[in-house]
């Protein structure tokens, strides 16, 4: 374990720290929870694993021909997997469930049409008034620096709420970010959706009840299609989410190669990070919500992407570190699309942006000059920093490049 400071502690095995804002542990040698987590991975019965979870949907199997279960999905992601699991595997029957984030790449609108004729799937949309989600959008990114509030709020209620209106209690989702990342559970705990986990984790303690207040102009009709539904609905539902990660070895790079391969999965290339198979269908997440990150967390997403690839021993900790130097310090992408969308200027937004740096990660040099101190300018490789040899290896070529004249591609109300 490598220590920056009395505060900050890096694990020996990969690149998170002490600092992750999912919480994280290390052990006496070091190593940190996620890591020892991803060992079981290497010596479970995965075989036994799923076999189990194929008892576990048998009883949800609907005998008059209706749907089995819930999928959520986007244009991206691991959204294909889940599907061929769902489809191929457990023979199942699913509603699919899609929220419309408007950040809607070409891309991503391809490989959800793409999904829907290669699984032969209905799809249920939800599209929030455009205007409520740019009121949100405005306020979470002024008071948390957030731009992904209403997309990770309606990605995480509309499933639930569909879930109840339907009456179909199961719902399926791909892996658990917790536990994949930081060890937050063991897979023998089978861990499942829950209300807690959204609002703590995923809405970083501000769920939708909190929005509407005084000191902002949002008002009840902004919010409450956001609204998880009430305990007592999902109860009398039978409402519950479980997580094919828990039953079946998780392994997104291999698996997105499949879907590449055998259902046309169309992959993109990103300037911040090597991985080109997450977030194919956002403009935002691999840019802005990515460097606001990289703010208020001193890491970004390529981070996350070289523990993976680290922990299935695909790469060394030492070209990994290499990686995260060559894309973290890269200036992201589309923000006057952004601005333009939102109805701000470039300089406010930078103005915000400035006010969210973590004084842990960033010193301030002169007005609007800042240096950046995060985790990774202390991380030494056997190289010199400046040699990328090998980088070449590991970077997923097979992608299409955002054109930067595009637009957001919108669909459903709002437009």
């Amino acid at each position: 374990m490598t220590k920056l400071n009395d505060k900050i502690k890096i694990c020996s095995k990969c690149l998170y720290s002490s600092s992750h804002p999912l919480g994280i542990t290390f052990n006496k040698q070091g190593i940190c929870s996620g890591c020892e987590v991803h060992e079981e991975k290497n010596i479970l019965n995965w075989n036994y694993r799923l076999s189990e979870l194929k008892k576990l949907v048998k009883k949800y199997k609907s005998s008059k021909n209706n749907y089995d279960c819930i999928v959520p999905v986007t244009g991206g992601n691991d959204s294909y997997f889940i599907l061929h699991v769902v489809k191929n595997i457990l023979k199942l029957n699913p509603l699919v469930v899609c929220y419309n984030k408007y950040f809607n790449t070409k891309i991503g609108i391809k490989n959800l049409a793409n999904l829907r004729i290669k699984f032969n799937c209905d799809i249920l949309f939800q599209n929030i008034n455009q205007n409520s989600v740019k009121r949100i959008t405005r306020h979470t990114l002024m008071e948390h620096g957030n731009i992904y509030w209403p997309i990770l709020a309606g990605q995480t209620s509309f499933p639930v709420q569909t879930s109840i209106k339907f009456k179909i209690p199961l719902i399926i989702w791909g892996a658990h970010q917790g536990l994949e990342q930081v060890g937050m559970f063991s897979h023998l705990h089978e861990v499942e959706m829950t209300r807690r986990y959204r609002e703590d984790h995923d809405l970083f303690g501000n769920d939708e009840n909190s929005l509407v207040c005084l000191d902002n102009d949002l008002k009840e009709e902004d919010v409450w299609q956001y609204r998880y539904p009430k305990l007592n609905d999902i109860r009398a539902n039978g409402t519950r989410g479980i997580y094919l990660g828990n039953f079946i070895r998780w392994d997104p790079a291999k698996q997105h190669k499949m879907m590449v391969s055998k259902y046309n999965y169309t992959p993109s290339i990103f300037k911040r990070t090597f991985d080109t198979y997450d977030h194919t269908d956002c403009y935002n997440f691999m840019n802005l919500h990515d460097y606001l990150k990289l703010c208020k967390h001193g890491y970004s997403k390529v981070t996350d992407h070289v523990c993976r690839e680290i922990r299935h021993k695909r790469i060394k900790k030492d070209l990994g570190i290499s990686i995260v130097k060559f894309y973290e310090s890269r200036k992201p992408e589309h923000l006057k699309l952004f601005c333009d969308w939102l109805g701000i200027t470039e300089k406010s937004l930078n103005f915000v942006i400035d006010r969210f740096k973590n004084k842990k990660f960033w010193l301030m040099n002169d007005l609007n000059k800042w240096s950046f101190k995060g985790v990774s300018i202390y991380l030494k490789t056997n190289k010199n920093k400046k040699n990328y040899s090998g980088l070449k290896n590991i970077i997923f070529k097979k992608g299409k490049p955002f054109n930067k004249k595009d637009k957001y591609t919108f669909f459903g109300k709002g437009i």
